[in-house]
């Protein structure tokens, strides 16, 4: 992985954006952890969270959680177990070092970045309970905002419309406040508005490649040009008379 390229890594990014995101803490994995979590990628998950190596990570998880008031959201370098089933159900919030290592060894997005050697470290941060409209992924080249997509495309949000313009023009300040932080010239910035409009930083990933344009489409457009903010349109109501045969 180049230097640049290592910047997406949150160990890298955290202390460079450290006031514009959530407090996270870090446990370093231990070499057999690593080869743990790569060993069951593409398998079944079963591997038994009550071995010598689930004890040790799960003894080393357990004086930073204890750190963090309630339940913690736990995820890797560059990736959270977002498709596991204690993500669909609880958001990912885990309440012990138990649980949090379980969910790790269960999720195949971490396990492939274990196997292709993108995991260092374990994350920790205080869950919330968060706001789904508020969250957005920008677009950003030489520091400079170029599009803002609602990122969960699971429905319109009405709510959005009265402000989505002025929910643009704060995303605008923020990347050109945030720029010179920035060692990469292209980016792709996931971000939550908090109830008092404040930004903070969830995520960061690179410019193309498997990253999701999401409404945007795809990587190949015509990128001279700020997009603006793009959501999801409302649905169509149809009128009149409607015949459907089958």
């Amino acid at each position: 992985m180049s230097r640049s390229s290592d910047f997406f890594k949150v160990q890298n990014w955290y202390p460079v954006l450290s006031p514009y995101t959530f407090n996270t803490l870090f446990v370093k994995l231990r070499r057999e952890a690593v080869e743990a979590l790569a060993s069951v990628a593409g398998q079944e998950k079963n591997y038994p969270v009550n071995n010598a190596v689930s004890k040790q990570v799960i003894t080393d998880l357990a004086r930073p959680m204890a750190d963090i008031p309630g339940s913690v959201f736990v995820f890797t370098d560059i990736c959270a177990p977002t498709d596991t089933e204690r993500f669909t159900d609880k958001g990912g919030a885990v309440f012990s070092p138990r649980s949090a290592w379980y969910f790790l060894t269960q999720s195949e997005k971490v396990c492939r970045a274990a196997a292709d050697g993108n995991v260092e470290y374990i994350a920790l941060r205080p869950y919330r309970h968060i706001s789904r409209a508020r969250e957005f992924r920008l677009f950003i080249i030489d520091g400079q905002l170029m599009a803002m997509v609602q990122y969960n495309l699971n429905r319109h949000y009405r709510r959005l419309e009265g402000v989505k313009e002025r929910y643009y023009k704060k995303a605008e300040q923020f990347v050109s406040e945030i720029a010179w932080r920035l060692p990469v010239k292209e980016l792709v910035m996931d971000i939550y508005i908090t109830s008092d409009e404040d930004i903070l930083i969830f995520d960061l990933n690179p410019w193309g490649g498997n990253t999701d344009t999401l409404l945007l489409r795809s990587w190949e457009r015509d990128w001279s040009e700020p997009a603006g903010i793009v959501l999801m349109a409302p649905p169509t109501a149809i009128k009149g008379d409607v015949k459907v045969s089958f």
